[in-house]
């Protein structure tokens, strides 16, 4: 007779309460789209400006204090005339990057299994 395992209702709880965090914190529609923009080039806010398609300057402004704030992206101000602000990631923001490319890796997969284009 073959045991199935048993069902851990607090590791279950753990891990959607782990779930709901990490939803927390890139919730929103522009979260993901900014931090994988930012997962391998240093950018320039008119640069994510143009990379983040649709987004308005007050709410990438936003955005990125929020991500800031979580300690996922750092802000430079550099000393040019006219001013220029730079965002790139911390390291701790790096640590999403695994989670972005598994988003992308699935949403192109889904594209094709829904389209039905290989």
């Amino acid at each position: 007779m073959i045991k199935e395992p048993e069902y851990d209702q607090k590791k279950c709880t753990q891990h959607i309460m782990s779930v709901h965090d990490a939803m927390y914190i890139l919730n929103g529609r522009w979260k993901i789209s900014i931090i994988a923009s930012l997962c391998f080039n240093t950018l320039r806010f008119s640069d994510l400006l143009r990379e983040v398609e649709g987004i308005s300057g007050k709410m990438l402004s936003r955005e990125l204090k929020n991500l800031e704030e979580n300690q996922l992206v750092t802000r430079t101000v550099l000393k040019t005339q006219p001013i220029t602000v730079e965002y790139e990631l911390t390291e701790y923001g790096h640590t999403l990057k695994e989670v972005i490319e598994s988003l992308a890796k699935w949403g192109y997969n889904h594209r094709k299994r829904i389209t039905g284009k290989q």
